[in-house]
């Protein structure tokens, strides 16, 4: 297959299994990329074009190439510049699951999707389906809302020590403000109660705290929605625990992947989660789960997933009618026990593979659920498919103040007391030793015996005076007279106040 190739539009099919129901009038052809994938991806991807072919969807799928074999033909992004080209015109992508390559030099072709394109929101509906779905909370029924190109996702590792390797995790404002202004138009718009936000802000009170202090600003802008914020461990135990007393949940990058994974697998399976990533400039629908190549060219893989998210792509391109009819038709499959063996349980009537599954749900286009609540999907206006949130012009601080530098030091089986005299004989002139942190806990001055240390030391210098401004030329200073004393530098990090508030966290123990 070429890196793309044009197929046709999804023809309406001339017949169906239902045929004294009256079909929904033929939307426009909108295109849509589709990725095939790796593992599973092809045979679910099939059995989902299936079902959209028989419900009518206009789509126009342009096929494109991502994934193994383009990593395997040496491209470590495993993306080539055509599909870009193909994913660029025409904005809406749906993807089966691709399979990134073990090992460094590969880049995660998911997270390169979300964020070249400006995917920023996650949104992973999460349901149980009792009693025709195993599930021990059956009246679950979650939205997690996550922010999608962040945290510890931005991928900036360095290796700094033998002993020592870092990950940066960075939050910006603008970033927690387009994610919370999006879970609050979510819950309104899908007539939602409730928003929570999950953090750790009281152990990394300046990154998970603006998220938490974003969230409390925007939420007040929704009275009519309930707000609620939890610690991330607790607020875990208690999805994995209470599900039901949730309703749509806000979160960072990396808690938001696993709290929704925890969800899926809940509601019964990660099998039946589909997810949409949505931007200002394009959407991607995906399921959740991997590739499974222990379970490619079976046909024993559960197409849900998949089918979910094409439902909340037709949704998204104002195909409503037909996202209903499909959805309907799902749930009046797992009613009638037709079940995939991920699912099966006491309710199941047959199973049924791939293929199969799909062609259950073709036969019941245009039924609907008679236990499970029915689904309805509100056209919408001739609108932008994702209207840009509201642009926060804040003004910056009226005064930026340099009053210290953090200097990371690689020294290996030295005592702090000796390091810390090394380094206070090397000070520049203005400047003061205050402390040395290793791994965030203080061990000088006045440090304890028993804490355990690595070869990785943060030594914090402030001006000499108390609360006095420093300038840049005293830390070029400092790193000269520094590394003329053989003092192996790996890192550094300016310390300053906007307005007079501190912009560092304080050491532990300090």
């Amino acid at each position: 297959m070429s890196a793309i190739s044009l197929e046709p539009p999804i023809p309406a099919r001339a017949s169906n299994a239902n045929p004294h129901v009256r079909s929904p009038p033929a939307p426009p052809p909108t295109p849509v990329a589709v990725v095939h994938g790796d593992g599973i991806g092809p045979e679910i991807m099939a059995a989902t074009l299936d079902v959209l072919s028989e419900a009518g969807a206009g789509i126009v799928p342009h096929s494109i190439d991502l994934g193994a074999g383009v990593y395997a033909a040496g491209n470590t992004a495993g993306i080539t510049e055509e599909a870009w080209d193909s994913v660029r015109r025409t904005r809406v992508i749906l993807k089966a699951p691709v399979t990134t390559p073990s090992g460094g030099g590969y880049k995660s072709l998911n997270v390169t999707l979300r964020k070249s394109l400006g995917l920023y929101a996650n949104v992973r509906p999460c349901a149980s389906y009792a009693p025709f779905v195993p599930t021990l909370h059956p009246n679950m029924d979650v939205v997690i809302v996550r922010e999608n190109e962040e945290d510890l996702y931005a991928g900036i590792e360095h290796r700094q020590t033998d002993e020592v390797y870092q990950c940066l995790k960075l939050i910006t404002r603008p970033g927690c403000e387009r994610i919370v202004r999006h879970a609050f138009e979510y819950a309104r718009s899908h007539g939602r109660r409730k928003v929570t936000c999950m953090v750790k802000d009281n152990i990394m009170k300046m990154t998970d705290g603006l998220f938490h202090a974003v969230f409390e600003e925007i939420g007040a802008e929704y009275p009519d929605i309930e707000r609620e914020r939890y610690i991330i461990d607790i607020g875990a135990a208690r999805l994995a625990t209470r599900p039901e007393r949730f309703d749509v949940i806000v979160t960072l990058n990396l808690y938001g992947d696993i709290l929704s994974d925890i969800a899926a697998e809940l509601a019964g399976s990660v099998g039946l989660a589909g997810s949409a990533n949505v931007g200002e400039h394009a959407a991607m629908f995906e399921a959740i789960h991997g590739s499974a190549p222990d379970l490619a060219g079976k046909g024993v893989a559960n197409p849900s997933g998949l089918l979910l998210s094409a439902v909340m792509m037709l949704v998204h391109i104002r195909q409503a009618q037909v996202a209903e009819s499909v959805h309907n038709a799902w749930l009046r499959t797992l009613e009638d026990g037709i079940h995939t063996v991920d699912v099966a349980g006491a309710r199941t009537v047959r199973r049924v593979g791939t293929a199969e599954f799909a062609r259950a749900v073709i036969d019941r286009l245009g039924d609907r659920p008679r236990r499970l609540r029915p689904v309805i999907y509100h056209e919408r206006p001739a609108a932008p498919a994702v209207p840009a949130p509201p642009s926060y012009a804040r003004a910056p601080a009226a005064r930026k103040a340099l009053v210290g530098v953090d200097v990371f030091v690689h020294e290996a089986g030295v005592a702090p007391d000796l390091l810390a005299e090394r380094l206070r004989q090397r000070v520049a002139p203005g400047l003061r030793l205050q402390m040395i942190t290793n791994r965030g806990v203080k061990v000088w001055p006045h440090g304890l015996p028993e804490t355990f240390c690595t070869d990785h030391w943060r030594c914090r210098f402030v001006a000499a005076q108390a609360e006095a401004e420093i300038g840049h030329e005293a830390i070029v200073e400092l790193l000269a007279r520094l590394t003329r004393a053989g003092v192996d530098v790996i890192k550094t990090e300016t310390l300053c106040t906007f307005d007079g508030e501190r912009g560092y966290a304080l050491g532990q123990g300090q």
